[in-house]
């Protein structure tokens, strides 16, 4: 009797059986496809630039000679327009990962079905999550990059500290795109999108990138220390002025919890979207 021997395992067709949340190490292939989705459309991506920069521009030549002053971080007088400035970098990068991770994201999840052919290859829903991510973080950095070198230009950085603003718009970007893109799997169609814009705008207006706290009621300005972009911003002006304390520690932490509970919601609603 000839004994037949069953053919070997491939291990290849057994990655392809990934279980939910198991990360398979290629979440940088979705960085390198937005890269080239991107490299023909340079000025779109670097559009995201130009708001910021025309805020500034309208408080440098504008607003800012009728403001000339305000309270800084230590509480002493600091120009309104180096004021604002910092404010306006967390923003910018603020905005170029919320984009790149909501509207972006809802397109290649819903209408593309990108995830869904990508969850048949080696990878998994966490390469989804940080490839996509990475991605919104690069896009924020970009945008904090060019917005920083235009803000040094006019003056406006008082300290060399402030050269660690960019790693803190990355920071910035990793908050802002983990929670948007763990949003965006709860957004069913385009005109949702009108709930997101009704908690940025108000956020940007508000969480003293314009006036400083303490211009608010005290029941106020606990609510206001609950928005990331305050986080933000203050993390931001600190590095900006030179005067490092304490309190951006607190800061510092609330932006990395923030990244990793979206980080860790987004992985699992695309697991729970896409795998089940």
């Amino acid at each position: 009797m000839v004994s037949v021997q069953a053919p070997p395992a491939r291990v290849g067709l057994l990655l392809r059986i990934l279980p939910p949340g198991l990360y398979a190490g290629r979440a940088r292939t979705l960085v390198e496809r937005s890269a080239m989705v991107y490299r023909n459309s340079w000025l779109i991506f670097l559009s995201g630039a130009a708001e910021p920069f025309l805020y500034l521009l309208a408080f440098q030549l504008g607003f800012g000679k009728l403001v000339t002053e305000v309270a800084g971080p230590d509480g002493r007088p600091m120009s309104y327009v180096a004021f604002v400035a910092p404010a306006l970098l967390a923003t910018s990068a603020m905005n170029g990962a919320i984009y790149e991770s909501t509207y972006n994201l809802f397109f290649k999840l819903r209408y593309a079905k990108l995830y869904d052919a990508m969850l048949a290859t080696p990878i998994g829903p966490l390469d989804v999550a940080l490839g996509e991510i990475g991605w919104a973080m690069t896009r924020g950095g970009v945008y904090a990059v060019a917005f920083l070198a235009i803000a040094a230009a006019m003056g406006l950085l008082a300290s060399w500290w402030a050269l660690l603003m960019v790693p803190a718009a990355l920071l910035i970007g990793l908050a802002f795109s983990a929670i948007g893109m763990a949003m965006v799997t709860f957004v069913r169609s385009t005109a949702q999108f009108d709930y997101i814009q009704l908690v940025l705008t108000p956020m940007f207006l508000f969480a003293t990138t314009f006036f400083p706290l303490s211009v608010y009621p005290e029941p106020l300005q606990w609510v206001v220390r609950c928005l990331p972009l305050y986080h933000g911003i203050e993390l931001m002006r600190g590095l900006a002025t030179g005067l490092l304390s304490p309190s951006m520690l607190g800061n510092l932490a609330y932006l990395l919890a923030l990244g990793a509970l979206g980080l860790w919601a987004s992985t699992r609603r695309i697991a729970k979207l896409l795998l089940t």
